[in-house]
C-alpha cells in the first residue's frame, strides 16, 4: 500500500516539474505568435502539449526568421 503512495508522490512531483518547464516556453512562443500574427502557430502552440519541444522549435526556428516593425508616430 505505501508503495502505491509513493508513486502517486512521484507522479505529483513530476507533474509539477513538467509544469515549470513548460509553462514559460509556452508563454514565450505564444507571445512571439501574436507579435508576428502567426494564428496557425499560435492554435497549434496553445492546443497541442508536446513538453516544450513544439515551443522550442518555434522560437529557435521559426519566429527567429520573422520580425516584428514598430512604427513610430
Amino acid at each position: 500500500m505505501w508503495l502505491n503512495m509513493f508513486q502517486n508522490e512521484n507522479i505529483a512531483w513530476l507533474t509539477l516539474l513538467v509544469a515549470i518547464w513548460t509553462i514559460p516556453w509556452k508563454g514565450v512562443a505564444l507571445w512571439k505568435a501574436a507579435q508576428l500574427s502567426h494564428k496557425k502557430w499560435f492554435i497549434a502552440i496553445l492546443i497541442l502539449n508536446t513538453l516544450a519541444i513544439l515551443e522550442i522549435f518555434y522560437i529557435f526556428y521559426v519566429a527567429k526568421k520573422y520580425s516584428v516593425k514598430v512604427e513610430e508616430e
